[in-house]
């Protein structure tokens, strides 16, 4: 029954009692497969049609990142298990959906659905999948670079996998030698990637660059700008900001726009300019309209965007309109899904 993984089920599904074993709507995972076993369930019925005729456009972000999450999951499980890549089924099955998620008309509703808030490890290889194909596009890449930049992102991390679990969750501060450990996964990775049939080596690069800065600061090599490929630095602007924006067994999520701050201030000369640039006046843009919670306790509406400073938009509050970009004492606190 693996095929039903991400499924929507259509309706409740019962026990020989009549007690309800799973409730329709629920975005079908492995534990719900199980159950099925157990109670010797062979047939469910599930929701054919398109995610926008069923749910809510809120929804559907959701239940689309849910979706590649559990795919991403029980790929990786097997990956850890067999030490090798399904690329098939990675090209054929969770690549469409990170595709279709990248899609959503609302931007921001998809970026609430990509923050990681559990299972950080799987979450995070689909979100950086998806963060990366939008940046690609914003950049205006070929179609097949736009899907081979998909493919990357999303196994950007794989050699995790060959990382002990008590690292990878480790809820504090990691040792140096654990750091060490840790920072192994990008050689881990590329490894792992270089020597899968018919996968493109830029894939391969990305698993082994991705912690590379522009500067030579970064991992495991200490490579400089011009040495990175652009796919790798393309991923490593979504990693970080993905990271940043998700709940980790080390640190809280940050809000949005400390996100966007940090990211304009605090990578100067690690991370391609332009890339980052083009990235966060996107994701900035698709705030217009917005509901937003101010620093001194009011409510507003985000009316303007200034180019020239796009952390501090023109807010509308009841009848009063506040340019942030001269009342510097007061910021945005949070963002309103």
């Amino acid at each position: 029954m693996r095929e039903l993984l991400g499924k929507v089920l259509k309706y409740d599904v019962t026990t020989s009692y009549g007690l309800v074993l799973v409730p329709s709507q629920s975005v079908l995972d492995q534990e719900h497969l199980d159950l099925f076993q157990q109670h010797r369930i062979d047939k469910v019925d599930i929701i054919v049609t398109s995610h926008i005729e069923v749910v809510s456009t809120s929804d559907s972000s959701q239940l689309l990142v849910q979706k590649a999450t559990q795919y991403a999951k029980d790929l990786f499980e097997r990956i850890q298990t067999h030490k090798k890549i399904p690329l098939l089924e990675i090209k054929n099955d969770l690549i469409p959906i990170i595709q279709e998620a990248a899609e959503h008309p609302d931007l921001f509703q998809l970026f609430q659905a990509v923050k990681a808030k559990d299972e950080y490890t799987h979450r995070h290889n689909i979100g950086v999948g998806i963060l990366s194909t939008l940046i690609g596009k914003w950049l205006n890449l070929p179609d097949s670079d736009v899907a081979l930049l998909s493919l990357a992102a999303t196994l950007h991390d794989v050699g995790k996998v060959q990382i002990s679990q008590e690292i990878l969750m480790k809820p504090g501060k990691l040792t140096r030698e654990e750091f060490d450990e840790m920072k192994r996964h990008t050689v881990l990775g590329y490894n792992m990637l270089k020597d899968t049939v018919g996968l493109n080596y830029r894939v391969a690069l990305v698993a082994l660059q991705h912690h590379e800065r522009a500067d030579g600061s970064g991992y495991p090599l200490k490579l400089k700008d011009a040495q990175l490929d652009r796919m790798s630095r393309i991923v490593a602007v979504a990693d970080i900001f993905h990271a940043m924006s998700s709940k980790r067994p080390y640190h809280e999520m940050m809000p949005f726009y400390e996100v966007v701050s940090r990211m304009r201030q605090g990578f100067f000369g690690e991370l391609d300019p332009h890339i980052v640039s083009v990235f966060l006046s996107n994701m900035v843009k698709s705030l217009i309209g917005r509901k937003v919670l101010l620093t001194d306790g009011r409510w507003g509406e985000v009316i303007y965007i200034n180019p020239s400073d796009d952390t501090n938009p023109l807010v509308k509050v009841e009848e009063t309109f506040l340019d942030l970009s001269r009342e510097r004492h007061i910021h945005i606190k949070e963002v309103i899904a």
